[in-house]
């Protein structure tokens, strides 16, 4: 009888061979291997793969084409078994080789359909840069989004069932539109009060920035109302998010 996992860890990646690797050695080296790792490859042509097969042989690899960051994740979706699931970008890193336990503890012991925590923001040599500006609160509520992403995508770790597909309308924040959608579905939550996630400062939203914001409003503007979200927005424009 096959069990299943209480945890699914996503990458999406695509031509990553610069900054894989890190984050698959990561994942090797946690204490706690109680994880289902998935990566979702869009037919790379470098040596990703041979990176993963090496550095991480327990993953499961998805290679093929697809149409985009939200796509892969919508694949990737499909493809988990586990209870909760947790996306990884290629480049980003858990904070310690305890991180996996620490959030598998906090899952079996509260049984939450949401666990979220803090985010580190770190350069191309992993050292630690500034915390993200947007901190988490210590309770989240269907109101928390209207101040933007709140959370780290990658410190964001929902129960599966209750995550739906990413919208493919949007080409930029896709993420915070369904990080809404889950806090709308959620009964019960639990923030893990410390850093658990490095995110490399280099990802897509960070290097088109103000188109994601302009997503952002269209999705805060749907969610909350245009009079929310222009007053709320009108900061973002001209500040750096993540």
């Amino acid at each position: 009888m096959t069990t299943t996992p209480l945890l699914t860890i996503i990458t999406i990646c695509y031509n990553a061979e610069a900054t894989i690797a890190p984050t698959l050695r990561s994942l090797a080296e946690q204490s706690d291997q109680r994880f289902e790792y998935l990566v979702i490859d869009g037919a790379s042509q470098d040596s990703t793969l041979s990176l993963v097969q090496t550095l991480y042989p327990r993953a499961t690899i998805y290679s093929e084409p697809d149409h985009g960051l939200y796509d892969a994740m919508n694949k990737g979706l499909r493809h988990a078994t586990g209870t909760y699931i947790w996306y990884l970008n290629a480049g980003d890193t858990l904070r310690t080789p305890d991180t996996v336990r620490t959030v598998c503890a906090a899952l079996e012991t509260h049984q939450p359909d949401l666990l979220y925590g803090d985010t580190m923001i770190v350069d191309g040599a992993y050292q630690d840069l500034y915390p993200r500006r947007l901190r988490p609160p210590h309770q989240l509520t269907q109101h928390s989004f209207a101040n933007g992403m709140l959370i780290c995508h990658q410190a964001f770790i929902p129960r599966r069932k209750l995550a739906p597909l990413y919208d493919l309308r949007y080409r930029y924040s896709a993420d915070y539109d369904w990080c809404i959608k889950i806090i709308d579905a959620i009964q019960s939550q639990y923030r893990i009060d410390d850093y658990f996630v490095n995110y490399l400062n280099e990802g897509v939203t960070t290097r088109n920035h103000r188109a994601s914001l302009l997503e952002r409003l269209r999705i805060m503007a749907r969610r909350y109302g245009w009079p929310t979200a222009i007053v709320r927005h009108v900061s973002f424009l001209f500040c750096r998010q993540r």
